[in-house]
């Protein structure tokens, strides 16, 4: 742990320069004690380190100094093969870049660690769309990808839903995010998210784009996320539910079901689950067939004793 510790040490001294002892800390999640122990000890294999007193000071590596630590350990080598997504590099047109840091990676392992490393390659395998999706063709996604990189603006004629079904745009490309095997665009003015498939023609202009001060794509798209399902579930349902109902329930359903559920004499779940529009919330639970009643809504409970009704003359 100490000697892990150490490293972590040196490296973030090499990319980041001088260091306090408070930010070192926080960065390993020790106190400020253990690095000052941790620095002596470097001091005393040699490393020349050395830390400057006062306000501006911290402690920073001699000028030139690079550790060459090209060492791995078996679980960060673990965590490289499966963090590569080469579908993803593919679509970005890094394909062969992918290709080519796999091969330099493999080769600077050691032959016991690579031998692993090339096991758990056959062993582990990502595929990121569900099962009925379908594959989406997004022909400007690598034009997209190097906008992003090199933060130029991107005017964009876009297909959308609503009236005008074309509008064009002008965008300051943000980041890219996979999601569930489809690629989004978040851009400003805004800032706002664009499927990256719904692009129907591009330009990469010499604009320069840059993002708001601090702005961070993960949280942004975790806020994103949770903005987007609070919208999505505005209703809500009571049912009954049998066992079986229940396991054929996915997501928030599910959870509801899960964190709230009452269970009753005979087996069944009383719970309120969240549901979409009234037209959703009749289709999810009719196709539940026997195994839910429908409590509340009236309108929803009428609505799907309306359709079984229509079904029994349909079916008698």
């Amino acid at each position: 742990m100490k000697s892990s510790r150490l490293l972590s040490i040196l490296l973030l001294l090499e990319t980041r320069g001088r260091m306090t002892a408070a930010e070192l800390a926080a960065e390993l999640e020790v106190s400020v004690r253990t690095v000052y122990r941790d620095v002596e000890s470097l001091h005393a294999a040699g490393v020349p380190l050395y830390g400057d007193a006062g306000h501006r000071g911290g402690y920073q590596l001699l000028a030139g100094h690079r550790s060459r630590l090209t060492g791995l350990y078996a679980r960060e080598a673990e965590a490289l093969v499966l963090a590569g997504l080469p579908v993803a590099a593919d679509e970005l047109g890094l394909g062969g870049h992918f290709a080519d840091a796999q091969l330099k990676l493999r080769a600077a392992l050691p032959a016991p660690l690579r031998e692993h490393v090339d096991r758990l390659r056959t062993r582990f395998h990502i595929d990121a769309p569900g099962w009925y999706a379908e594959s989406t063709e997004a022909p400007f996604l690598p034009q997209v990808a190097e906008a992003v990189r090199a933060g130029r603006v991107l005017a964009v004629r876009y297909r959308r839903w609503q009236e005008p079904a074309e509008v064009d745009r002008r965008l300051a490309p943000y980041g890219l995010v996979l999601k569930a095997g489809r690629w989004y665009l978040v851009a400003g003015p805004g800032p706002r998210t664009y499927r990256v498939d719904q692009i129907i023609s591009l330009t990469v202009t010499d604009e320069e784009a840059t993002a708001p001060p601090g702005f961070d794509l993960a949280a942004h798209w975790r806020e994103s996320q949770r903005e987007f399902h609070a919208r999505l579930h505005q209703g809500e349902a009571v049912v009954r539910i049998s066992p079986e109902g229940a396991a054929r329930l996915t997501g928030a359903a599910a959870r509801a079901v899960a964190d709230t559920g009452v269970p009753e004499p005979d087996g069944w779940t009383r719970a309120t689950l969240p549901v979409e529009t009234p037209d959703h919330a009749h289709a999810t639970l009719l196709a539940l067939g026997t195994e839910v009643e429908v409590l509340a809504p009236r309108e929803l409970r009428d609505r799907v004793a309306a359709t079984v009704r229509t079904l029994a003359r349909r079916y008698a």
